[in-house]
């Protein structure tokens, strides 16, 4: 809740326990076993920025933070801590939330794509779960893709490049190594089961940018951005994978802004282990690194999980403000997990840390905040401050009107496939009938099949036409536009074109592939490959 230009996290009979706007970007962990109101923190942090006019992102693990979108209403519990605490006079109100909705399949949010040469080789390993062999093996196809301007931008792309790769080795091994052709088979092979996973939906055009998240709405409430997780949750390698991103692209393109009154945009990490288990040590050193110095973008990242343990030491050093609901002690190995939660936080005298996790009731949790010095403040036993917005999921119909009303949905909800790399090894193919196919053969004639029923279309006139002067750029933007009335629907149906839009969209494809063939002549990659 935000009162007093600061962030009531929650209160006792003694104390106000408030998060400084200034110190938020220190970032912060919530700690708890299931069921102990981890998510209504949650819920009450990302008003509580929203209300800051700060942009927040989420994953909605379990369908119930879409609540964010409606008006809350009273229950006796709320009502009891609202009058306990004289929250009314703070300014707590029942109020809905600004939200977009986004989902990387494409059916409770807007569709999030992602083109594999802005992931790279090495997250992409992570998805994959590929050897350090294999792995090498994808690095050449991507160097090689790279330096031949030949795009990789969705699965079939990547498919026709290791295809490619393999298939020339003799050209490429004397500049990159060994390219084992059984390394490419099992890459291959596991790109089946990603497939099956839903990665045709997820790669792809057009790609996420991600200043859409970063967003206010036209009162100056932070938009909080809800990835739905309900399906993504057990693919975890995903989940993972997509959030590594998320976070390696914030710390690439975002400008150093020092210190602020406030973040320009908060990031939460729910099901934090997903991101740590089993994880290599050469992405444990980069993520210590983003997290350490990712602030002075005016990012702050919040690690939501079930236990302290369950994030590295190095990272949890990082998290200056803490909230910790309770854990249970049945087991020695929960009893551990216990002790490590109390030797984070700051003694308070009037209490024994580890006594009271245990002892804690749902909605009430341990908090130590970072004080004016960034000192950590001495821990506090809080009832947690209840949201203002709806406490349980929406129903479909709501969900469904807010995704139709967003701005964003023309930009994100029809997929596109532009000229890349499967188009081009393939038309090299047509040009030379000795090389041997990198595509599949029943690919072959489907895109055969297209061209026949393209060559039929009416001849478009070679006569310059008459028309109004125009810069290019706007040229071109007329031409996407156009293009983009057309192409593949979120749920994979082929949406229907006229033979304007079919011609308007050769010439945009060619001016883009020219653009592309620029573009990927200077291709840098950062922390974790991605493309810069």
């Amino acid at each position: 809740m935000y009162a007093e230009d600061k962030i009531l996290i929650g209160c006792n009979e003694n104390e106000n326990v408030f998060l400084l706007p200034k110190l938020a970007n220190r970032h912060g962990l919530i700690a708890g076993a299931t069921g102990t109101g981890k998510t209504i923190t949650l819920k009450t942090l990302a008003e509580s920025f929203s209300d800051l006019g700060v942009p927040v992102f989420l994953a909605d693990m379990k369908g119930d933070i879409s609540g964010l979108a409606k008006v809350g209403s009273e229950n006796e519990k709320i009502k009891t801590n609202v009058e306990k605490y004289g929250l009314l006079e703070k300014g707590f109100k029942y109020q809905a939330y600004p939200v977009e909705f986004w989902d990387l399949f494409g059916q409770k949010g807007l569709p999030i794509r992602v083109t594999l040469s802005e992931m790279g080789p090495v997250l992409l390993s992570k998805i994959l779960n590929l050897s350090e062999a294999q792995q090498g093996v994808l690095n050449i196809v991507f160097r090689v893709a790279d330096e031949e301007s030949l795009l990789i931008i969705d699965l079939k792309d990547l498919k026709s490049m290791i295809n490619h790769v393999v298939e020339n080795k003799d050209k490429y091994e004397s500049q990159y190594g060994a390219i084992a052709e059984k390394s490419a088979n099992t890459i291959l092979r596991n790109l089946l089961t990603l497939e099956d996973q839903g990665g045709n939906d997820f790669f792809g055009e057009p790609a996420l940018d991600l200043n859409d998240f970063m967003k206010v709405d036209d009162n100056g409430k932070g938009i909080i951005n809800i990835l739905d997780a309900q399906k993504l949750s057990l693919s975890p390698e995903l989940y993972s994978t997509f959030l590594l991103w998320m976070l390696s692209e914030l710390f690439e393109n975002l400008p150093e802004v020092g210190d602020m009154d406030k973040p320009k945009f908060v990031f939460f990490f729910d099901e934090a282990h997903l991101l740590f288990d089993d994880m290599p040590a050469e992405f444990g050193k980069k993520i210590e690194q983003i997290v350490r110095l990712i602030r002075s973008k005016g990012v702050g990242l919040y690690f939501i999980s079930q236990s302290p343990a369950d994030i590295p030491d190095e990272i949890l050093a990082q998290l200056g403000n803490r909230i910790q609901h309770a854990l249970h002690a049945y087991t020695p190995k929960d009893q551990k997990a216990v002790k490590v939660a109390a030797e984070t936080f700051r003694p308070n005298p009037n209490f024994n840390t580890s006594d009271v996790i245990s002892e804690l009731g749902i909605g009430q949790a341990l908090v130590s905040v970072l004080d004016e010095q960034g000192v950590p403040g001495i821990v506090e036993k809080v009832d947690i401050v209840p949201p203002q917005s709806y406490i349980g999921a929406i129903d479909d119909s709501m969900r469904s009107e807010l995704i139709n009303l967003s701005e964003l949905k023309s930009k994100y909800w029809d997929a596109v496939d532009p000229l890349s790399a499967y188009e081009m090894l393939l038309e090299k193919i047509e040009s030379n009938p000795n090389i041997e196919s990198e595509v599949p053969h029943e690919d072959i004639e489907i895109i055969e099949e297209v061209k026949a029923q393209e060559s039929q279309a009416e001849p478009v006139s070679e006569e310059p036409q008459q028309a109004p002067a125009q810069g290019a750029e706007s040229v071109l933007g007329d031409i996407l536009g156009t293009v983009l009335g057309g192409g593949q629907t979120a749920g994979g149906k082929k949406a229907k074109k006229s033979d304007a839009q079919k011609m308007a969209e050769k010439a945009a494809t060619q001016a883009m592939n020219t653009a592309a063939r620029e573009v990927t002549k200077g291709i840098m990659r950062g922390i974790f490959g991605q493309m810069k």
